[in-house]
């Protein structure tokens, strides 16, 4: 099966370039391609997750990858969906978030001297060197305004005011790709669908300055059964893949909890499972389904944090979706004896596990029926735990499927 082929019947492609050519292009001998991720914060999410695992299928398909982390365009930001513009982060903080998530990527795809060893770049090294008017007379005199205007990124932000620092973003990410043209013979840009823009104008621009041909192609914005975005669809916020933010265990129960619907959908884009096994699994039915779910748990957290940190997690999840068995693995806040003697409600508990992002969710949670201590459900959060009807060890749950033990040592 070809390569492209491959990645669009894994559900990886949006839209492309040139699709015959490309096809060929990526059946063929090793090319060079690259992925950009901005650094607006010190840890990737779910939401980069796709592009990543196209990097590494292209990367066994025999390319090579170049990550590219933007530590020179997150300081202009990226207007694309958003209908606001960036909050203003200093250098010093988007530098140390720059060098945070290139150790991330470096995790998930090989770094050698083969052809299709990945690169890893921050375009802060050329971009921040660039004379202003030479670089407006090289590069600005191939872009249109009208043409730029008429980009949906800049069409979304006209009413509410744009400024000229985002507005020239797509000139800087153009750049790059010419940039990574000249330099590394890079050939192919890859990037979620709202980059679809700045791809074309990357695209556009080599093809005005060099007279060659390059192509591009992006992955889909991927959304839940429920249409919630994948990098925002739990109570806390993002998934991040940092483990210091998401645990391996609030990874792997993230994934044990996707809705039924979405089980197979997200074993093709989020592991390398062979297709012809997912289909197997697809014909699972009823309470079977949690086998696949268990499946897609165990190979994500594998991929994101290793196969000892997956296997942890799944005993931990068993554990407690059995209600019985070994818990030393789920997430676990040790807390002073003397905190429990002096008086802690619940409520508190509740916020510093993070099993709730804030007072008023646990006191919504309860009120609903859904906080659980040892199995007995909360009725008021905000009364003291008895220190001594509690237990030295005590599990927390919100909702159905969400857990955290407490110790009080």
């Amino acid at each position: 099966m070809g390569l492209l082929r491959k990645l669009s019947q894994r559900g990886l492609i949006y839209q492309m370039t040139a699709e015959e050519k490309l096809s060929k292009l990526l059946d063929g001998p090793s090319l060079s391609f690259y992925i950009g991720f901005d650094p607006t914060a010190g840890s990737l999410h779910l939401g980069h997750l796709v592009p990543i695992m196209i990097a590494r299928h292209l990367q066994m398909g025999g390319h090579r990858p170049i990550l590219l982390v933007g530590g020179a365009t997150a300081l202009v930001g990226d207007p694309s969906e958003r209908s606001l513009e960036r909050t203003f982060e200093s250098r010093e903080t988007i530098s140390n978030w720059a060098e945070s998530i290139g150790k991330q990527l470096k995790h998930f795809l090989k770094f050698n001297d083969n052809d299709s060893g990945a690169v890893l770049l921050n375009n802060y090294e050329w971009l921040n060197k660039l004379n202003y008017i030479d670089f407006l007379r090289e590069i600005g005199r191939h872009f249109s305004v009208n043409r730029m205007l008429s980009a949906e990124s800049v069409k979304l932000r006209l009413e509410s005011g744009i400024s000229f620092l985002e507005f020239s973003y797509s000139l800087l990410q153009a750049y790059d790709f010419l940039h990574l043209y000249r330099n590394f013979k890079c050939v192919l840009q890859v990037g979620g669908s709202d980059q679809w823009g700045n791809i074309v104008s990357g695209i556009d621009l080599v093809r005005r300055v060099e007279q060659r041909e390059v192509w591009g192609f992006t992955c889909p914005l991927v959304t839940t059964a429920t249409g919630e975005k994948m990098s925002k669809t739990q109570a806390g916020g993002a998934i991040w893949l940092d483990p210091e933010l998401t645990s391996p265990y609030e990874y792997y129960q993230f994934w044990i909890n996707v809705d039924d619907k979405d089980a197979i959908y997200f074993l093709k884009l989020y592991t390398f499972v062979p297709g012809d096994e997912i289909d197997k699994l697809a014909l699972l039915t009823g309470a079977d389904i949690r086998k696949v779910k268990e499946k897609l748990a165990f190979e994500a957290t594998t991929l994101a944090h290793g196969r000892e940190e997956a296997l942890k997690a799944e005993k931990a999840s068993r554990a407690l979706f059995a209600g019985q068995g070994d818990q030393e693995d789920v997430p676990t806040l040790e807390i002073p004896k003397t905190r429990l003697n002096n008086g802690i409600s619940c409520l508190d508990l509740f916020v510093e596990t993070g099993l709730c992002p804030s007072r008023s969710e646990v006191r919504r949670i309860a009120k609903q029926g859904g906080l659980y201590i040892d199995n007995n459900r909360i009725e008021n959060p905000l009364e003291n735990l008895d220190p001594q009807s509690t237990n030295e060890s005590i599990l927390l749950r919100a909702g159905k499927k969400r857990y955290y033990r407490v110790n009080f040592s």
